[in-house]
């Protein structure tokens, strides 16, 4: 193997619970290559319209898409899981080099290997225009404080 990602399926609530703010905490650090590490070397990724495939290529998209959506930051909630499958909801708020601010809403499925590592990867993704005031997610930079609402507290 690889690398061994715990929690490792079967997922129960506790641990599909887990994994999903594991990965939260991944992709609020906005370190491409400590994200890409999360899944399998020939990972498949639908992202949007986009169609990625294996860790270095999941690098360049992250590269490419945090050079674009400045300020990120993420909220990602557990949505239903069975096996070796989580499905996930999130809404994540950005700005562009303008000074526009956007909250993306979306849904992911993600399908696991052994290791705990994710396989494949599909997310449907819409972008909503929102002013500054609108704003939800204040916390610095990096991991979303244990303290901060999630997504249902937010009413999102």
């Amino acid at each position: 193997m690889d690398n061994v990602r715990p929690p490792l399926p079967p997922f129960t609530l506790e641990s599909a619970i887990e994994k999903v703010r594991l990965a939260e905490d991944g992709w609020n650090s906005r370190d491409p290559a400590r994200v890409a590490m999360a899944y399998t070397p020939l990972s498949q990724w639908r992202n949007r319209a986009e169609f990625v495939n294996g860790r270095s290529a999941i690098i360049a998209f992250l590269t490419r898409k945090w050079q674009r959506e400045l300020d990120y930051r993420l909220i990602k909630e557990l949505w239903a899981f069975a096996d070796n499958r989580i499905a996930v909801r999130f809404a994540y708020e950005w700005h562009d080099d303008s000074g526009n601010w956007f909250r993306s809403y979306g849904n992911e499925n993600w399908e696991f290997d052994e290791s705990g590592l994710m396989q494949r990867r599909f997310a449907c993704i819409n972008d909503a225009p929102i002013s500054a005031a609108d704003r939800k997610f204040h916390w610095t930079q990096g991991r979303r404080p244990d303290d901060h609402p999630g997504l249902s507290e937010l009413g999102l």
